[in-house]
């Protein structure tokens, strides 16, 4: 059975609430094994025992979070040379473009030479000052449909050996 691992962080609950809303969408397609990660839990044998990964975290300072560049450095070397074609996709919860974080985990995905399926779903917040940054992030319905719909795209072109 076709494995999929979404791997996130999440320190205002954004990101937490896109990676749910994508591996519930993901465990619509039968046939699937789903697997829901935090970073800092995970380690290499998770992301080598998936066919495919969402990657999921917060734009921090126009970067990917800590705690996600934490997990791939954990991870970069056990996985390097094993994971290649792999399918993959990345969520970024934003405070104002995302594009930063989105670039650094596609520059670490092409390293291991996975194979992109989507563009970055990045999901803005306008989180600017110092209070709505640290503030618990609520994400609306049609962003979370988006990471939804992701999730069960990745997992149905998955099990159709699509990717």
């Amino acid at each position: 059975m076709p494995r999929l691992l979404i791997l996130y962080h999440s320190r205002t609950g954004g990101t937490a609430a896109m990676a749910q809303a994508a591996f519930e969408g993901a465990r619509e397609e039968a046939g699937i094994t789903v697997r829901l990660v935090r970073a800092q839990e995970a380690v290499a044998d998770d992301l080598l025992a998936a066919d495919a990964a969402i990657f999921a975290c917060p734009e921090n300072l126009a970067a990917m979070s800590g705690a996600m560049k934490e997990f791939f450095d954990r991870a970069y070397y056990p996985a390097l040379g094993h994971i290649e074609g792999r399918p993959y996709a990345l969520m970024v919860c934003a405070g104002s473009d995302g594009e930063g974080a989105a670039r650094q985990i596609a520059r670490i995905a092409t390293g291991w030479r996975m194979k992109p399926v989507a563009e970055p779903l990045i999901i803005c917040t306008h989180a600017q000052t110092p209070e709505a940054i640290l503030a618990a992030k609520t994400i609306s319905n049609d962003d979370l449909a988006r990471c939804r719909d992701l999730g069960r795209m990745l997992a149905a072109g998955l099990f159709m050996g699509v990717f």
